[in-house]
């Protein structure tokens, strides 16, 4: 195994790897089918990943929220029949700056894999004037990953969070700000957030070109909101885009935070946890 590349790649780095997986990661919160947009446009040789099926587990209480981990047993097979090995560089995109390409990535390096986000996602990539295909996905030939246990220590509870926060510790909430102040619930139980969590939207990692933005910017962005140490706690709605956050951290030099899964759906969906309403009081 290779050191561990960064979070995130241009489509140079792509270029210079041949040998890498590309992981096309597309889901949509409004129903939309990821599988038909990939078949429709994607990168060359590009394999389609199933958040709900490959990154997901399910029949689990609704605490556990809409996307809880796969067993690790799970993964190692899901990944092994996209052809990603021990040994494997994944490049995954999306074509939305990595909101749901940057969960498989978070998740490949938890275990100290290498993988990381195409910077732009297939949008950069179209602009760019780089070529797509269209139809199924290929055949991949299968790899052997071997199943190795979730690191503990990336991972919050709930009870965590709660407490993290009412101890002015950073729990940030990578949902849009209307879903954090409870404005919009869309799919929640119950709108809000966890009381004295702040809202760090995961496309505020994003510049106005829908990349990356630079690792100061990022720093800035992240002290803003006080989530400059490892103690850092992140969720969103379910577990996915809080990655962005993960990545975004890391890409700043800033300790990955730990995430809890689990997230809003799970928050909401236990009567006997508080909500909280309306936006974040600075308790810094």
């Amino acid at each position: 195994m290779h050191d561990v590349i960064a979070p995130v790649v241009d489509a140079s780095f792509l270029a210079a790897h041949p040998e890498a997986v590309v992981a096309d990661v597309r889901w949509y919160l409004d129903g939309r089918d990821g599988r038909a947009a990939f078949e429709a446009s994607h990168l060359p040789g590009a394999v389609w990943v199933d958040l709900e099926t490959a990154l997901a587990a399910h029949d689990l209480p609704a605490t556990e929220g809409r996307h809880p981990f796969p067993t690790p047993k799970a993964f190692a097979a899901a990944m092994g029949a996209l052809g990603i090995g021990d040994d494997t560089l994944v490049v995954a995109y999306d074509d939305g700056g990595g909101m749901t390409s940057g969960r498989l990535v978070a998740m490949l390096r938890m275990l100290g894999r290498d993988a990381a986000v195409l910077d732009g996602g297939l949008l950069a990539w179209t602009a760019e004037g780089r070529p797509v295909e269209t139809g199924p996905a290929r055949t991949p030939t299968p790899a052997m990953f071997t199943a190795a246990p979730w690191p503990s220590d990336r991972f919050a509870s709930a009870d965590e969070a709660l407490a993290h926060a009412a101890h002015g510790g950073a729990v940030i909430d990578a949902r849009a700000a209307e879903r954090f102040t409870g404005e919009v619930a869309l799919i929640d139980p119950r709108p809000g957030h966890i009381p004295g969590a702040r809202n760090a939207p995961w496309a505020s990692v994003l510049g106005a070109d829908g990349r990356f933005r630079s690792p100061d910017e990022l720093r800035t962005h992240f002290e803003s909101l006080g989530a400059t140490g490892g103690s850092t706690i992140a969720y969103c709605g379910s577990g996915v885009s809080a990655c962005m956050n993960l990545l975004a951290m890391e890409r700043a030099g800033l300790t990955p935070p730990r995430l809890y899964v689990a997230s809003w759906s799970g928050w909401s969906a236990d009567a006997d946890r508080p909500v909280e309403l309306g936006p974040a009081e600075d308790s810094r």
